[in-house]
């Protein structure tokens, strides 16, 4: 099989910032002191992509330096480096150039490793050549409503396998981007952009994001849940409040501002909006008394790791499992795919943590046990 490799290495760099994304912000995320995401998920989905070279040869090409080059050589995995130049800041036009190349060199399956920016770079390229490769992300993005990319790294070298034994379907997938510019300003605003055909494994693809829906039985649903939160709220507690509708009800309710797409902090009858990750470990000094209040993506069912990169894996340590509230209404809970919760924090040790079974608020006192893998 011939496989292309793209690296977008500065995809994901705005999340644990509070950007909301990288897209136009590049210089300011570094100011903010963030660090390169995407080299780190393209090495582990590398190494473990060796284990099925050894029973299935791949011919890997990929672009050259930073975009793909770097993290085969560490990973010790050969590979074919594309005629193309890429300087020490890369673009789009990086990302164009090398999906062009590579129908030309006609390989079976393009692995990106992006978010949904990339996926859309790769969508506009595949149109300009009337191409149709297989496509499958390798997600490193802030958020990543496209049905183009595997859970997690170690989820897409299973899907590589997969697709090289003839087990994996073959299914269109959505490719949406966010206009990050409206998220920062507290406003959603998704566009579907068109398909890329790609490998499917039940519960190895994330697939899209679902906007909840704007009923009213939807919301009595929200507002009972948030009545029951609010209820049992602990004096002089804290509690860092994720992204989503569900979560802003809670904010509603006690009568504060809440950014519907960034994380905030609550304590004391005060808010502290859209905080990053500095913030958080600067403003919270008691974590025996801290709480994290999520709720999951739409269909997807990811709790950590997509859109919330704020709440990084040092924060989830120090508050700890017990003390992560999880609300989702029975109308999102029952449209998960597979029924299960999933994480994806890029820290092995935090994901292991969330794993198992945790408590789900659905109703007015009302809960279920969801598995989280």
């Amino acid at each position: 099989m011939r496989m292309g490799f793209i690296v977008n290495p500065i995809a994901g760099m705005g999340g644990r910032v509070g950007l909301k994304g990288t897209d136009g912000v590049l210089k300011e995320a570094i100011a903010r002191g963030a660090t390169p995401v995407a080299p780190k998920r393209a090495l582990e989905f590398l190494q473990e992509l060796k284990e099925v070279v050894k029973e299935n040869p791949i011919e890997i090409l990929t672009c050259p330096g930073i975009m793909g080059e770097k993290e085969a050589r560490e990973a010790e995995l050969p590979v074919h480096v594309l005629p193309m130049r890429v300087g020490e800041e890369t673009t789009a036009e990086d990302t164009k150039t090398a999906v062009k190349l590579l129908c030309e060199m006609k390989v079976d399956l393009i692995v990106f490793v992006g978010g949904d920016g990339t996926a859309k770079d790769i969508l506009d390229a595949m149109k300009a050549e009337n191409a149709e490769v297989l496509v499958l992300g390798v997600p490193s993005g802030v958020k990543m409503y496209s049905g183009v990319f595997s859970v997690n790294p170690s989820d897409a070298a299973e899907v590589v396998s997969a697709f090289i034994r003839g087990e994996a379907d073959i299914e269109e997938f959505e490719v949406m981007d966010a206009d990050e510019s409206a998220i920062r300003s507290d406003a959603f605003a998704v566009k579907l952009y068109g398909y890329l055909k790609g490998p499917f494994l039940p519960m190895r693809i994330q697939g899209s994001k679902q906007v909840s829906p704007d009923t009213v039985d939807e919301k009595e649903n929200q507002m009972a849940i948030a009545r029951f939160i609010v209820e049992e709220m602990q004096l002089n507690a804290t509690y860092i409040l994720g992204p989503g509708t569900t979560v802003k009800r809670i904010a509603e309710l006690l009568r504060v501002p809440k950014t519907i797409l960034g994380v905030d902090i609550y304590k004391n009858g005060k808010v502290i909006l859209d905080v990053d990750e500095r913030k958080i470990l600067e403003a919270i000094d008691d974590w025996q008394n801290t709480w994290i209040i999520l709720s999951p993506i739409g269909r997807q069912g990811i709790l950590l790791g997509r859109g919330n990169q704020q709440i990084s894996p040092e924060i989830i340590k120090r508050v700890g499992k017990r003390r992560i509230i999880v609300i989702a209404t029975k109308s999102k809970l029952r449209d998960i795919e597979g029924g299960v919760l999933r994480v994806d924090t890029g820290d092995a040790e935090a994901d292991n943590m969330l794993k198992g079974y945790i408590k789900v608020v659905t109703d007015y006192r009302e809960w279920r046990l969801v598995r989280v893998q």
